[in-house]
């Protein structure tokens, strides 16, 4: 798994944050979202894609990586 977010399309509602706070958080100065962890352990997985079905603004991609090794991150 890969995520990607597009802080421009972000409207700083931080349900990512608040759903993935391991993967997401809200930048001080503007709300916009921060990646914290662009390629997720398998223990935040289910709560990052979870956060990315909240984003109300669609702000954030989850690629899944069909030629990944489950097992890595």
């Amino acid at each position: 798994m890969e995520l990607h977010v597009d802080r421009e399309r972000c409207c700083g509602a931080g349900m990512c944050a608040l759903t993935a706070p391991e993967v997401f958080d809200q930048d001080a100065a503007d709300g916009r979202v921060l990646l914290l962890l662009p390629r997720p352990p398998h223990e935040h997985r289910a709560a990052a894609r979870d956060a990315a079905g909240l984003c109300p603004a669609g702000a954030i991609s989850v690629v899944e990586r069909a030629d990944a090794d489950p097992s890595t991150p």
